[in-house]
């Protein structure tokens, strides 16, 4: 029998009534999600862990992460410095923690600012239509169509490095990805008679792109956002180890990948810690978007 219909009985007759389905909390749906693969659950807390040193990075530091002291260079994980020292003596793991509120900001501000940008192309390339459409998603499948990393280092060697140049460089190699997406959900949507009727009734089409067809397609762009987040710290990453991203005397993950290279083979810490920092925060990206789509996705799948 159907989950939704409970049998009672009124006069010795039976009588199916029908309930209403029990609505499932996020916090249950999260611990069902985390319940069925482990992996999810560690990655939740590994997000959860880097957040917070982004956020309160500088309260829960153990050392000031720029100054140097030649004295303890190059010293191995101990319990005065859990996570050992660079060359110069400073502390990996206030390093680390100062690490994840450049990359994380970097990585969240370009996303947002893409996000926008490319949602903002994405629907009027949908709703309006026609030559609109053409141009846009031929300009779409130009950036697209060239390679990440190469696109960005050429970005980067015409602007030059620094923090708003990067966020600048990411939003430019990012943004197609949005007005793609977006543009083929509002395709479908805007065919709905909820939309047809709005026409109908006189609505200006910017009333309708705005209140009936962008509420309608923000499910799918919160969760590239979120994906989005994973990918913008690898490129974050990348371009600080290649040299033309984050400079010193800012802290990123990449960054420290790039000064402990040559010294990979006799202190181990310097390279190993922060690119297990970066699979890690990937991973808790990917798994929080992943988590999402099943949330918003009345399949559940992906």
């Amino acid at each position: 029998m159907n989950k939704l219909t409970q049998v009672e009985t009124v006069d010795a007759t039976p009588v199916a009534v029908i309930k209403p389905a029990k609505q499932t909390s996020l916090f249950s749906h999260a611990r069902y999600v985390i319940g069925e693969n482990p992996v999810t659950g560690i990655a939740f807390g590994m997000f959860v862990i880097i957040a917070a040193c982004a956020v309160f990075g500088p309260l829960i530091a153990p050392y000031d992460p720029l100054a140097s002291n030649t004295t303890s260079a190059l010293q191995a994980p101990s319990a005065k410095h859990w996570f050992g020292t660079d060359q110069l003596g400073r502390d990996i793991l206030s390093r680390l923690i100062a690490g994840a509120r450049i990359s994380l900001a970097t990585a969240a501000a370009a996303t947002l600012v893409s996000g926008a940008f490319g949602v903002l192309v994405g629907l009027v390339a949908g709703y309006v239509g026609g030559v609109v459409e053409s141009i846009a998603m031929r300009i779409v499948d130009a950036f697209l169509a060239l390679p990440f990393i190469l696109l960005a280092l050429a970005l980067v060697a015409t602007l030059g490095t620094g923090f708003g140049n990067i966020i600048v460089v990411m939003v430019i190699a990012n943004w197609a990805r949005y007005a793609r997406l977006v543009r083929s959900e509002v395709l479908s949507v805007k065919q709905r008679d909820f939309v047809t009727l709005a026409r109908i009734a006189g609505v200006r089409p910017l009333t309708i792109m705005l209140r009936h067809v962008l509420p309608n397609v923000l499910n799918s762009v919160v969760v590239l956002a979120i994906l989005d987040v994973g990918r913008a710290i690898i490129l974050e990453s990348s371009l600080s180890f290649l040299g033309v991203g984050i400079q010193p005397p800012d802290v990123s993950w990449g960054l420290m990948l790039a000064d402990g290279r040559t010294l990979m083979v006799f202190a181990w810490w310097l390279t190993t810690l922060p690119g297990l920092l970066i699979v890690f925060a990937v991973l808790s990206f990917n798994s929080l978007g992943r988590w999402l789509h099943a949330r918003f996705d009345p399949r559940g799948q992906l």
